[in-house]
């Protein structure tokens, strides 16, 4: 991918610089709406109302769904050779209670295998279940079973693809969507809203741009970032009633700094699970997979940008992987006279803390070349030395125990560490930053750094994975194998 410049628009496609500067056809993300450049006709109107995903509802303790994959959907008000579930990025939200049983019919319509992850969701990880082993060959399907317990913490999760090898490219290409476990206590609040943010690049013809070695090195960041598939969509508000925004971090690889101008943003909960009470924030920091639900209270008339500010996530051997920015996503449009928001819960139902840990053990994330840089060279992405071996048994951790994981990061890039099925809470780490005693399934490993993590094996058995949710990484061999029993 060719950056133009910091501040004005990224050239979509292969052409690069020199058609950019010949006037050639391509999309670009500017200051204004997605525009192709030499025509300037725009791809979608910068006031277009923010978009509610089609929602699918559980019913009398079961939800039956059919997602397809396919190319084909409409992006930034533009129809593309985009990647979607049921002919749209991101996919239906699919609503379900405590002790539901999920069922999905995966159908593959792609050219390439794939499969379903249903990140969050605290499920088995055998069989039926949320099995990231399970290859759907194009043109097949798949029946899932997801078993909801009853004591599942109402929250935001979402769903993506998870077959080794092609993840990256099809969460890039649109796959993605919403998955919310409904229940929790009632807040003062006037909408829900899903923000779904992905970010994606785009060729002239509308297909996804394809992804050279240093951009799998560094892990892909798109010249579009959307919300719900649109380019800085409106959100209506009025003034003295709150919205909930529940916010997921869908992108490949890239870090959402988030900032409402003229507000703060009272988070009330974290990957899927509630915060022991609000906390005021001025910035969020999401990794590519964390959710947070916050709280956005408007007083007074106007126009406020949701901003995406640069996040330096570090280096990797050529080039840095500091975004560029900031990037307006969304603009929260807010109408009526003046008027006090109404006030929070002091606390909320947020999960008991997990118990002292009964065995510990470490585990490290490298990256490497394994060739020329400037010839080709693949990047050699490894947990403990070993690149990803699905037959393989990597930590085998005994049922009904507690344990303390040291996640190491060797390399020059920070990682996020994503364990499947088994959330943890997160006990230090080696940039001081504080920590929120509620579990979570994504944290961000510091650049040559640590993070140590708390993890209860106390519900499911079964075998699964973490790994890096930088999807490039994890591609290339940033994952390993958990075996519960």
């Amino acid at each position: 991918m060719t950056r133009i410049s910091r501040r004005r628009a990224l050239a979509l496609g292969g052409a690069g610089v020199a058609a950019t500067i010949a006037g050639a056809a391509g999309w670009v993300a500017t200051d204004g709406p997605i525009t192709p450049v030499g025509d300037r006709v725009q791809g979608g109107s910068p006031d277009e109302e923010l978009a509610r995903p089609a929602e699918l509802v559980g019913r009398d303790g079961r939800l039956d769904v059919e997602l397809v994959a396919a190319a084909g959907v409409r992006i930034a008000g533009r129809d593309t050779r985009a990647l979607g579930f049921n002919g749209s990025s991101p996919g239906p939200t699919l609503r379900v209670r405590p002790g539901d049983e999920l069922a999905v019919r995966m159908t593959n319509h792609l050219d390439q295998p794939t499969n379903l992850h249903t990140h969050g969701l605290r499920v088995s990880p055998q069989g039926d279940g949320d099995n990231a082993f399970v290859r759907i060959e194009p043109g097949a399907s798949f029946d899932y079973r997801y078993r909801v317990p009853p004591d599942h913490p109402p929250g935001t999760q979402w769903y993506h693809p998870h077959h080794h090898r092609t993840v990256a490219d099809q969460l890039f290409g649109g796959l993605a969507g919403a998955l919310l476990v409904d229940g929790g206590p009632a807040l003062p609040v006037a909408d829900d809203r899903v923000l779904l943010v992905t970010d994606i690049t785009l060729e002239p013809d509308g297909s996804v741009a394809a992804v050279g070695p240093m951009d799998r090195m560094r892990g892909r960041e798109g010249d579009l970032v959307l919300v719900n598939g649109q380019h800085r969509p409106v959100v209506p508000a009025t003034s003295g009633e709150a919205q909930r925004w529940r916010i997921v971090n869908a992108c490949t690889s890239r870090v959402l700094a988030l900032r409402l101008e003229g507000h703060t943003l009272a988070q009330i909960a974290q990957d899927g699970t509630f915060l022991p009470g609000p906390v005021a924030e001025g910035r969020a920091v999401l990794a590519p997979g964390n959710r947070i639900d916050v709280v956005v209270s408007p007083v007074v008339a106007g126009r406020f940008a949701l901003i995406l500010d640069p996040f330096d996530r570090g280096n990797a051997m050529m080039g840095g992987t500091r975004s560029g920015g900031p990037i307006t996503l969304a603009t929260l449009v807010v109408d009526g006279q003046a008027a006090p928001a109404p006030a929070l819960p002091v606390t909320l139902p947020a999960e008991s803390a997990v118990a002292p840990a009964t065995a510990r053990r470490s585990t490290t994330f490298r990256m490497g070349m394994g060739g020329p840089m400037m010839g080709g060279g693949q990047a050699v992405m490894t947990i403990d030395g070993r690149p990803f071996d699905p037959d393989r048994d990597d930590q085998i951790v005994a049922a009904g125990t507690v344990e303390e994981w040291t996640v190491l990061n060797s390399g020059p890039l920070a990682h996020p560490f994503h364990l499947h099925v088994w959330p943890f809470t997160v006990v230090a780490a080696s940039d001081g930053r504080p920590t929120a005693g509620v579990p979570q399934d994504v944290v961000l490993v510091p650049a040559g750094g640590w993070v140590k993590v708390r993890i209860a094996f106390t519900t499911h058995t079964g075998r699964s994975v973490y790994h890096c949710h930088i999807l490039d990484h994890e591609d290339a061999g940033m994952m390993a194998t958990v075996v519960v029993r």
